[in-house]
């Protein structure tokens, strides 16, 4: 179970500003942009969902966790050295000519030297970034119609507890606050207020976000959010109901404290304990039939059954629903997807994903009961809207018009003239120096159409000394062999060469054993995994980008090459039955030509002599 990621109201260093005024806005949509971008990990593997941000110029890549609990946009830096090892290098602010650090100001806490402003930010499992304040070029991908912005954002100088340890670079704060990318873009005008989310399924993951305004299905359903009411996205929940059971509750029990707030940082949901206990009991009483078993971590109290479909679209036949009733009487429907998380030691096993809020009462709904879900902040009309949909979809779904034509490769490629079925690592590599543009975000492992694939060519680029790697890349490709699925007999190593601290290896995957090629769906998987940082290296071997692939065709053989076994096999056939023969002929000679023995004075056989003929 992953704790929730949510900014604890305890926070020493920064107040949270009344954004009412801030909501009052004029809002043209039809004249604003918006930044249209992908979501990547997913809940079982992460506990949370990832977007790429380009920060400074030349851009430098960062995965970002998407969290609406927080106000701040943070990317570790250079200067740190209280920072884990992430996802990415640390960013670097002497390599962009466009980087500020902000000044001590009245509007901003400021450092000891009262020189630079300053940030802190503690979340609810008590892990806490800190770091200095600076404004910079933030570009959001080749899929947004919205030009490279200034943004201020912290450069972090040190991280604790889970963010020291997780996998993602930062955190992109999408809260209401003076320093949120949602308020920095909407008082420069560039975008309307308002954002969406959609989180992909359980067995699906990734799932795409929107900075700016889109038009809302028709069948979208709302509930009024308090922008006064705290500085969270809240919902006006009054009533819960389990297998069309409405649960034994005072509606006052949801409006506790910051009241039913909506946190895509947080990965479960929170319920306070009088709600927590009504849920359990009638969701038990549903379920009795099924048998529980205990979770994957006996530390948490983990509620799990067993012996159900693995098939995710088969789960309604087992779990009941849920309904979230609004004040204005309109209900969010949470099928099975929604609250439960598959067991990650038993096959066929699921548990709940609800849990108690310990001793607070704040309802918590996290990443979990908005899968397969868009999710609209109208921060400008106060409402959050729910539509249920395929979220790997949404843009078909929505009838979006594609993205807008790629942007030159920002990133040198390695090689000349990739071939239409190869790609040059756009948006995975920050070991090269792009130029100033918005850096490509269409996925880069599409292959066009079904072809035979003979080898795929894979160029990484590691964190890790040369010295240091080099007797460890026998471990190091068959830890990938293992981790990709392929056997250890198809991974080659072609090339491996260095720049200061930074090892590129170029690896190659050929079928295995007699087959002749290696299917498309294999191949994307093997490309898409490393592309989207799905592989987990041991810490040894530190960070890595795939600076490049390509996929090959079987090479084109030869008569004499496809044929080259059977006749060598026919020669070594010849040659042995000629060496058989021979040594059969010599030793039948050999028998013929033998005289029997006699001693010399051994009496001689007389001979009776026969008359002559006349």
């Amino acid at each position: 179970m992953v704790l929730p990621l949510f900014p604890s109201p305890k926070n020493t260093s920064t107040t949270f500003p009344d954004s009412s005024h801030r909501l009052l806005r004029s809002d043209s949509n039809s004249s604003h942009p918006y930044a249209r971008m992908r979501l990547y990990d997913n809940l079982l593997s992460r506990g949370y969902y990832s977007t790429r941000l380009w920060i400074g110029t030349p851009p430098q890549r960062f995965a970002l966790i998407v969290d609406t609990g927080s106000t701040v946009t943070y990317v570790p830096c250079a200067m740190c050295e209280k920072c884990g090892t992430h996802q990415d290098p640390k960013f670097q602010p002497e390599l962009s000519g466009t980087y500020q650090p902000v000044k001590c100001n009245l509007d901003c806490n400021c450092d000891k030297d009262r020189d630079q402003c300053i940030y802190e930010r503690q979340y609810a499992e008590m892990s806490v970034t800190s770091g200095i304040l600076a404004e910079d070029v933030i570009s959001f991908g080749n899929l947004s119609e919205l030009s490279p912005q200034r943004i201020v954002f912290g450069c972090e100088t040190e991280e604790t507890g889970e963010l020291y340890r997780q996998h993602a670079d930062g955190i992109i704060g999408l809260g209401r606050g003076d320093l949120s990318i949602v308020d920095q873009l909407v008082e420069k005008g560039v975008i309307s207020n308002s954002f969406s989310l959609c989180y992909g399924g359980m067995d699906v993951g990734g799932g795409a976000m929107v900075l700016g305004g889109i038009s809302a299905p028709s069948d979208m359903i709302f509930s009024y959010s308090d922008p006064v009411r705290s500085p969270y996205y809240n919902i006006d929940l009054k009533e819960m109901h389990v297998a069309g059971k409405k649960l034994d509750l005072d509606p006052s029990v949801f409006d506790r404290k910051f009241g039913t707030v909506l946190d895509s940082g947080t990965t479960f949901a929170y319920f306070p304990e009088a709600v927590f206990e009504a849920f359990k009991d009638t969701i038990m009483k549903e379920l009795n039939s099924l048998k529980q078993i205990s979770g994957a971590v006996p530390s948490y109290n983990d509620t799990c059954f067993s012996g159900i479909s693995s098939d995710v679209s088969q789960l309604s036949k087992t779990f009941p629903t849920i309904e979230l009733v609004f004040e204005n009487q309109q209900k969010l429907l949470l099928t099975p997807e929604n609250y439960l998380f598959r067991h990650s030691k038993v096959q066929g096993a699921y548990c709940l994903g609800i849990f108690q809020n310990g001793m607070d009462p704040t309802t918590l709904l996290g990443g979990i009961i908005v899968r397969n879900t868009l999710v609209t902040y109208d921060r400008k009309d106060s409402k959050i809207g729910f539509w249920k949909t395929n979220c790997s979809e949404l843009w078909e779904r929505l009838h979006v018009t594609s993205a807008p034509s790629p942007s030159p490769s920002p990133f040198p490629s390695p090689s000349p003239s990739p071939s239409p079925s190869s790609s040059s690592g756009k948006e995975n590599s920050t070991f090269e120096m792009p130029p100033i543009s918005a850096p490509e975000e269409s996925p880069i492992y599409a292959l066009i159409g079904e072809i035979e694939i003979g080898e795929i060519s894979l160029d990484l680029a590691l964190n890790v000394n040369h010295s240091y790697l080099k007797p460890r890349l026998v471990m190091l490709l068959e830890f990938m062999a293992k981790e990709l699925g392929v056997n250890g007999s198809q991974v080659h190593l072609l090339n491996f060469t260095s720049e200061g601290n930074i090892s590129f290896i170029k690896w190659s995957i050929v079928p295995s054993g007699s087959a002749t090629y290696i299917s498309n769906t294999t191949a994307i998987n093997i490309i898409s995994r490393l592309a989207e940082h799905r592989v987990m290296l041991p810490d040894d071997f530190g960070n890595y980008q795939l600076v490049q692939w390509e996929v090959k065709p079987p090479s084109k053989q030869t008569w004499w090459q496809r044929q080259y076994l059977v006749v060598l096999l026919g020669i070594m056939m010849f040659i042995i039955a000629g060496l058989i023969a021979s040594g059969i002929w010599l030793w039948s000679r050999r028998r013929q030509g033998q005289i029997p023995y006699q001693p010399v004075d051994g009496a001689a056989r007389e001979h009776e002599l026969q008359p002559l003929q006349s």
